[in-house]
């Protein structure tokens, strides 16, 4: 396996000539062509005769052309690096088999037999066709293209990919052939298929294959049917989907959308990811035990000449936390802060009946979704909006921005506001340990006079941990001492350690423990934009434009943030990329450089600052542990959670060592 472990497939679905199996080994042949740098294509069900031939199939010539027509297409994959299944009717000992045909340069290497014969409604095939149950004979003489085997007990095989295939209406069953597949090693499903369209139908299709893939964590290739094979009474619509573990990779059109009356072919291609698919299985202690108790004997087929993808057929989502765009953007954000809401809910219910929820509101945006969840949760609670505190704490990095944000932000959602001017506790803090921040001793300096000798310091000094700490744990101190703290502190914070410990980094409660900054970032433009209106909707979307600081250091001289994280840190989204890919899918340094090279992010990153932002990454994911094996209880919202009581347990003390030499020899 090359380092991305990607694998090319295309379901298709080609023009059929009923009864004509010259001319659609020659339409495969045709298609084929388009489809030279998949490494695996798959085409419909009895795709070499058409489905419909109905009483047809007990003709002789037809059978004989169906297999003339499987030499043709054999013929054209010679020296092809390429796995190629087509349909056929084939006679075997006497009886009539609906059959996968699975080739690769130029030679059969396996015969599959449908295994359930619909019979009912539109559908007639035990009229003319046996189900295939095991008992079936292991090898099939065809002539000039040799001994073949023959049977519902092959997979097809090379290093890293397994192939199992099954047909058509198998897909529809309690017990799936794929389900079996899979469990004896079957990475990559193919299923051919002559499904018509009926309404409503195609979603069911859909939900059946991103189902199937995801319950046998596999990706499924699903080939139906065109509209040139439609006679009589019923239409087919040409649907090919792909799916990986429950993801829709790739859709074909079909008859049925809107403005599709007609095509003379149709097809899906998508990268996917054996490497992602090994991971979910590796995890996955439950799929492993149905994997032994599913034990069934398969005898294998190799596969010589597979070869791997380069991801150019893989949609890589830039921001993989994010929902995207579409049909089911406003129910994905809407179960996200439904998720944190009730979360929240069920911790307050244990509380006093008035105790107060207070929350530091910076006019940033983890602290502003963090309000935004609470305000949302005392409303669907029927409790007051004074059950709220919000509580701004200036300190010497504050900038009027921010602070404006936060005092409009309390006053425009109605709940209870205060404000702590923190500098003369900071300065009280910093003589009692005699510090002197930047050099300067803050024994007998006023408020106004510190943070007039601060400003001045050249800003290429202002570098100073007891500084920035010092601020945030006078806050947390503060907030603490009245009681019940709401937390803001989000999952990319965590994955980096970019908080103080025992300051920002605890509360009793954290509403934000599992949303990444790209998330905080979008559920507070949407909240902002579908929510709210007047200056409120303003407000929020100010703090979405204001640059993402922790304002511990002194502003610019022009009053501006002077301290701006992802100058320090990089990118969030490249960090909320690498956390996703690395934590979701256990990805190496060398394949999350690939996928960054292949993503869209908003702006273009040079490769040599993605490198150097994954080893800034690395190093602080690693380093940071131990402040993440004690941070408060907060709800799981995503697929990836650092909490230590769920997804996330990892030595505190670990080398990263490993990681940052293959980021940097590549191995």
């Amino acid at each position: 396996m090359n380092s991305m472990g990607l694998v090319r497939v295309t379901a298709a679905s080609h023009r059929t000539h009923v009864a004509d199996p010259h001319a659609n080994a020659h339409e495969a042949c045709r298609a084929l062509e388009n489809y030279r740098d998949s490494q695996v294509v798959v085409f419909g069900e009895l795709s070499l005769t058409g489905y419909t031939c109905a009483d047809l199939f007990s003709q002789d010539l037809l059978l004989q052309g169906a297999v003339d027509a499987l030499r043709i297409v054999a013929k054209a994959t010679d020296n092809q690096p390429q796995l190629v299944v087509v349909g056929l009717p084939l006679r075997v000992a006497g009886k009539l088999y609906n059959v996968a045909a699975a080739i690769e340069s130029g030679k059969i290497l396996a015969l599959i037999p449908k295994q359930y014969l619909p019979n009912y409604q539109e559908f007639y095939e035990a009229r003319w066709f046996i189900a295939a149950d095991g008992n079936e004979p292991p090898m099939v003489d065809l002539g000039t293209l040799g001994q073949v085997p023959f049977g519902v007990d092959l997979l097809l095989e090379s290093s890293d990919l397994t192939v199992g295939i099954e047909i058509c209406e198998d897909l529809w069953m309690p017990v799936p052939p794929s389900s079996i597949q899979a469990t004896a090693g079957a990475n990559l499903l193919l299923n051919l298929s002559a499904s018509n369209e009926l309404v409503g139908k195609a979603a069911w299709r859909e939900t059946l294959v991103r189902s199937q893939s995801g319950r046998c964590l596999a990706a499924y290739a699903y080939a139906s049917a065109g509209p040139s094979e439609s006679t009589t009474d019923v239409v087919f619509g040409g649907h090919c989907l792909i799916a990986e573990n429950g993801a829709l990779l790739a859709e074909s059109q079909r008859v049925g959308l809107e403005g599709c009356g007609w095509i003379k072919h149709s097809s899906a291609t998508a990268d996917i990811d054996l490497q992602r698919l090994a991971h979910d299985r590796q995890i996955t202690g439950s799929w492993q035990q149905s994997a032994k108790r599913s034990a069934t004997n398969f005898r294998r087929v190799a596969l010589q000449n597979i070869s791997y993808a380069d991801g150019a057929r893989r949609d890589i989502p830039a921001t993989p936390f994010v929902p995207k765009p579409g049909r089911e953007l406003h129910e994905r954000c809407g179960e996200i802060f439904g998720i944190q809401c009730a979360a929240l809910a069920k911790r307050v219910s244990r509380l006093p009946p008035h105790a107060k929820l207070n929350i530091g509101v910076s006019g940033g945006l983890d602290s502003t979704l963090a309000l935004l969840v609470a305000v949302k949760m005392c409303g669907q609670q029927s409790l007051p909006a004074d059950r709220i505190a919000g509580i701004t704490m200036p300190g010497f990095g504050t900038t009027s921005r921010t602070l404006s944000a936060a005092r409009e932000l309390m006053q425009h959602l109605g709940i209870i506001s205060d404000e702590i001017d923190i500098r003369q506790l900071c300065l009280d803090m910093f003589a009692g340990l005699g510090h002197q921040p930047f050099g300067i001793d803050p024994n007998g300096l006023t408020i106004d006079a510190f943070t007039e000798a601060i400003h001045n310091v050249a800003s290429d000094k202002r570098h100073d941990l007891v500084f920035e700490n010092v601020q945030a744990r006078v806050r947390t101190m503060l907030l603490m001492s009245r009681g019940f703290v709401l937390g803001t502190g989000d999952l990319s914070e965590q994955a980096l350690g970019w908080s103080t410990y025992n300051g920002d980094h605890m509360s009793m409660y954290n509403v934000n423990t599992s949303i990444p900054k790209t998330l905080v970032k979008f559920l507070v433009q949407y909240l902002a934009e579908n929510e709210f209106s007047g200056p409120a909707r303003e407000c929020l979307l100010g703090v979405v434009a204001t640059p993402i600081s922790p304002e511990l250091l002194p502003p610019t001289q022009d009053g501006g943030i002077a301290q701006l994280t992802e100058s320090t840190v990089g990118a969030y989204e490249l960090h909320d990329f690498f956390l996703y890919h690395l934590l979701r899918f256990g990805m190496s340094p060398r394949k999350l450089l690939e996928l960054a090279a292949l993503a869209k992010f908003s702006r273009d990153y040079k490769p040599d600052e993605i490198r150097s932002t994954l080893q800034v990454f690395l190093t602080r994911f690693f380093q940071n542990q131990f402040k993440r094996s004690c941070v408060p209880d907060g709800p799981k919202v995503g697929s990836v959670s650092l909490s230590p009581r769920g997804d996330w347990r990892m030595p505190s003390d670990a080398e990263v060592s490993l990681w940052l030499n293959e980021l940097s020899h590549g191995r």
